[in-house]
């Protein structure tokens, strides 16, 4: 397999979201893993128990110098301008990479596309969360730890103009 296949390959992964990838073609074998480096600091356990879902969905705002929002405050409508980030599966939303670390993005941050916005838990696996544009996040719409559905929005981004 050469340099362009493999590249090709990769590219096609990223575009399906595929985090493990392994091929072997007679003496040749690739295998491709994608995700967050090793790392030493711990993972969120797992809990088998889900909180009841609220009545109604209570997106974050943005709210000037609360480090974290205690009760979220409801959002009244999202712009047209706005792009929504969705969850492309079922799980548990966490803003930052480990416990007690800071989190990925914070409203206001430039993001780039591509860039990770979160990690939603699923069935045991951690899968990173990106943005597919580039602009500016106006709101985080769930709060972390919070259990998510697939096409559940997360995120309004401000596309760049």
């Amino acid at each position: 397999m050469n340099q362009k296949e493999l590249k090709e390959l990769i590219d096609f992964l990223v575009e399906r979201d595929i985090s493990e990838f392994e091929l072997q073609q007679g003496d040749e074998r690739v295998r491709i893993k994608r995700g967050a480096a090793a790392s030493t600091a711990p993972v969120a356990p797992f809990v088998a128990t889900f909180p009841p879902p609220p009545q109604t969905p209570h997106p974050v705002a943005y709210v000037p110098g609360a480090s974290s929002p205690s009760p979220p405050k409801e959002v009244t409508a999202v712009g047209d301008d706005l792009h929504i980030v969705k969850s492309p599966i079922v799980g548990t939303f966490y803003e930052a990479p480990a416990p007690g670390a800071p989190p990925f993005v914070k409203i206001g941050d430039a993001v780039e596309t591509g860039q990770v916005l979160c990690i939603i838990e699923a069935m045991k696996l951690m899968n990173e969360i990106e943005t597919d544009i580039a602009g500016e996040l106006i709101q985080k719409l769930v709060a972390n730890n919070q259990a998510v559905e697939y096409g559940q929005p997360l995120f309004a981004i401000r596309p760049r103009k």
